[in-house]
């Protein structure tokens, strides 16, 4: 396809029939978001030619995890491998992409982690800087910058060049056993969606009032439970689900979450059926929900605070043997 229109048109025509289906869904945004990258590569091309070093397309946050809901917002870099004046080209290109994917169905990143931003679009020995340079400083700040970039898998590119940052990353943190401590403070904080009554706790300001947010109280403690598990593991694969299946031999105990994650996919995109925009997917509005509804939501969420807090435990035991 050789504009944005006509990807919008397919993605709108063709995003029904697979959104009942989580792998297939994904299946189908990596196909669009693909088709979008090569629609913004060809318009690049024409003004300014060639890309002038191989490079890498990346996807981060939920599409790097391969765990988009029906709308999604966009988390994207690039690595290219050559002289820092490349940036420009690469830049220009980033913001072709970003500016492409808007046009298709995908909400500009509030934070701005795109291609187009200096931040995510950098040569390979300054990616390499880059994230050493998280690591060491550790603060609140860059070590969410380093979560959001390990969540991370190449769509168009260059495979090699995100695998040798990462690995150098894992290299870092097993030399400095007390990262993982400082890792596990900076996701610790969960937004609780149940009461001491065990009662739902919706918003109850603005857009989120009297409607729970599945992503803060739900998703995020196996989320972030998982990524603890991978980088403790040298695990490079990005996807949770992956993640489990991958600790499944050393940790059962921690495996036996695998279930509840898959159920609570499957949960999110039967209330996704009816969502607009973006700003709406992580929503369920409580009138929604029925009595097994609430249930079964209240299930997946303590079922998450225990794989977060089963993990910290280990985590903190085993720092505590290492020092």
């Amino acid at each position: 396809m050789n504009s944005y229109g006509k990807i919008r048109d397919w993605r709108q025509t063709y995003i029904k029939d697979v959104s009942t289906d989580h792998d297939k869904l994904n299946r189908f945004h990596d196909e669009v978001i693909a088709a979008t990258v090569e629609c913004a590569m060809n318009y690049v091309q024409r003004e300014r030619g060639d890309p002038p070093a191989p490079f890498a397309f990346f996807l981060m946050g939920s599409a790097g995890r391969f765990e988009q809901s029906v709308f999604s917002d966009q988390d994207h870099g690039i690595i290219f491998d050559g002289s820092q004046e490349f940036e420009n080209y690469f830049l220009t290109l980033g913001k072709e992409i970003a500016e492409g994917l808007e046009v298709v169905g995908y909400q500009l990143c509030d934070g701005k982690v795109m291609a187009s931003n200096p931040l995510w679009c950098q040569s390979l020995s300054s990616w390499n800087q880059q994230v050493t340079d998280w690591l060491t400083e550790a603060n609140w700040t860059s070590l969410r910058h380093f979560s959001t970039f390990f969540d991370s898998r190449v769509l168009i590119g260059e495979e090699r060049f995100l695998e040798e940052i990462k690995k150098e990353a894992l290299t870092i943190i097993h030399s400095r056993p007390e990262l993982f401590i400082r890792l596990v403070e900076n996701v610790d904080f969960i937004k609780k969606g149940v009461g001491v009554f065990g009662q739902l706790l919706p918003g109850a300001h603005g857009e989120q009032s009297g409607k729970i947010h599945v992503k803060q109280t739900t998703f995020f403690p196996y989320v972030n439970a998982m990524r603890l598990l991978a980088l403790k593991e040298g695990i490079l694969a990005p996807s949770t689900l992956t993640r489990f299946e991958k600790i499944k031999a050393d940790y059962p105990s921690l495996h036996r979450f695998e279930g509840y994650f898959m159920k609570l996919l499957d949960f999110r995109l039967r209330f996704q059926q009816e969502v607009e925009s973006y700003d709406q997917a992580h929503l369920i509005a409580m009138e929604q929900l029925t009595k097994e509804d609430k249930k079964e939501l209240k299930l997946f969420m303590k079922k998450g605070y225990e794989l977060f807090s089963d993990t910290k435990k280990m985590i903190d035991n085993e720092c505590s043997a290492w020092s």
